[in-house]
């Protein structure tokens, strides 16, 4: 799908808020009142169906439907690559040591209270977030020209932006990359935005389509924002090169094109945490406005506990806080303020130099992991022969690979191996292990000699 082309055309928050208050009233007025019999009829307590008997069954997220599906299969061998979460060479999920001390800490701090946070959340949390995606060095941060709001993970930052977008910017068209992570354009579209996409991954090298990147923003409106993934693409583990980065910003800046960038992965994909920041730190080192969602979920393990930050990069402190003043107001009447525990593990660690440093240590073992079961994979697949080339497994970073699989060998390998993976073709190498590869690679040859 290129670029211009409108996933959903959505009409504005508050059209859609007044038509499901007419609904609302409409549906109150239907209610006869006039007689005993009718108004007790029309009561939902003694109707002989529910009064959402209209609602129909929904579909699983695709995504968190795979899990569904695995959980419900008694193989011994089965195999779950579909979800999105760091495991161990055991194939058990993991909670860092340096968040375990932290946390520690914080239970044997006994001055610590269970007060609310203020609206945009917990203080040295979000200074500490801006400093950590936006360097220490950064000019934004010390000229005051950031503001930084604690949210609920990656997904509830892209919301909060997204809503405020919705509100206070005059352009409501955003371009996605095709494919991007399924959540994206959910959250743009309910918020009132116009989705498009822009070309992303070739197929044909399972690399980036650097070409029609290029076509499909060069021909976006001026001013229309662009969601980028800070690093380790989801779902292709495709990135740009720093030099492509660079051609990117160039363009987006000639046009005014407002970046929002999704961090999920800061850390996750390289082992390096400025290295993985590099795309977010050159669009604001030359004084411009951006948007950046951030997650700890990848990078502390801290899945559970949704915790994320939004930081919008801004001209001037001016700016700045009034901008601040107007996230109040969105994340006010949608859930006031945000939790405190999650957001406090974070903290403690980022301002403590030895955790920091732990951190940075169990970070890189995480991300090396991943790298080398990249390997094992590629060399197992081209042990067997398998038709193909299968490079790209070894070339993409980050938890996930696009392995080229069609959804009928996908389903080939759930039906007959027990491996399940979202219909696209994209496995989480995070999920698997040395152990686990040698059944990966029989499936994929399988599927791969058997189907096209």
């Amino acid at each position: 799908m290129h670029g211009g082309k409108a996933l959903l055309s959505p009409s504005s928050s508050a059209d859609r808020r007044l038509s499901a208050l007419v609904r609302h009233l409409e549906g109150s007025s239907s209610i006869v009142m006039g007689s005993k019999d009718s108004s007790i009829a029309a009561s939902p307590t003694s109707a002989r169906n529910s009064v959402f008997e209209h609602i129909l069954q929904a579909s699983e997220d695709p995504i968190l439907g795979v899990t569904v599906a695995y959980n419900k299969d008694p193989s011994p061998v089965k195999l779950n690559l579909g979800v999105g979460a760091y495991r161990t060479e055991e194939g058990k999920p993991l909670v860092l040591n340096v968040v375990r001390r932290a946390e520690q800490m914080l239970v044997n701090d006994n001055s610590r209270v269970k007060e609310y946070l203020p609206i945009v959340g917990l203080a040295d949390f979000n200074k500490l977030s801006a400093k950590l995606i936006l360097g220490a060095d950064s000019p934004a941060i010390q000229e005051n020209r950031v503001t930084t709001v604690q949210c609920l993970s990656g997904t509830g930052s892209l919301r909060i932006g997204a809503e405020f977008l919705s509100r206070h910017y005059n352009q409501h068209i955003i371009y996605i990359p095709q494919p991007t992570w399924g959540n994206h354009p959910k959250v743009f579209a309910l918020s009132g935005i116009t989705v498009k996409f822009y070309r992303y991954y070739d197929p044909a090298t399972r690399g980036l389509d650097f070409q029609g990147l290029l076509e499909d923003l060069g021909s976006a409106p001026s001013g229309a924002i662009v969601l980028l993934h800070a690093c380790a693409h989801n779902p292709t583990g495709v990135d740009p090169t720093p030099q492509q980065w660079e051609q990117i910003r160039q363009l987006m800046r000639s046009k005014a094109l407002l970046p929002f960038f999704d961090s999920a992965y800061q850390g996750f994909a390289s082992g390096n945490l400025d290295s993985d920041a590099h795309s977010v730190r050159i669009f604001v080192a030359d004084g411009g406005e951006c948007l950046v969602a951030q997650s700890y979920a990848k990078n502390m393990g801290l899945y559970g506990e949704r915790v994320g930050a939004l930081s919008i990069v801004c001209r001037t402190p001016d700016v700045a806080g009034r901008v601040e003043s107007q996230l109040k107001l969105v994340i006010r009447p949608m859930y006031s303020n945000p939790p405190l525990h999650g957001a406090s593990i974070v903290a403690r660690i980022l301002k403590d130099s030895n955790m920091y440093q732990e951190w940075t240590v169990e970070l890189k073992a995480m991300a090396d992991r991943i790298i080398s079961m990249r390997q094992k994979l590629f060399d197992a697949l081209r042990n067997r022969g398998t038709p193909g080339d299968w490079s790209h497994i070894i070339k993409q970073i980050g938890m996930f690979t696009f392995t080229g699989l069609n959804r009928n060998q996908v389903s080939f390998m759930t039906e007959e191996y027990h491996i399940y993976m979202t219909s696209d073709g994209r496995i989480s190498m995070a999920g698997l292990s040395s152990k686990t590869v040698p059944h990966l690679a029989d499936a994929i040859h399988a599927a791969v000699t058997r189907l096209d």
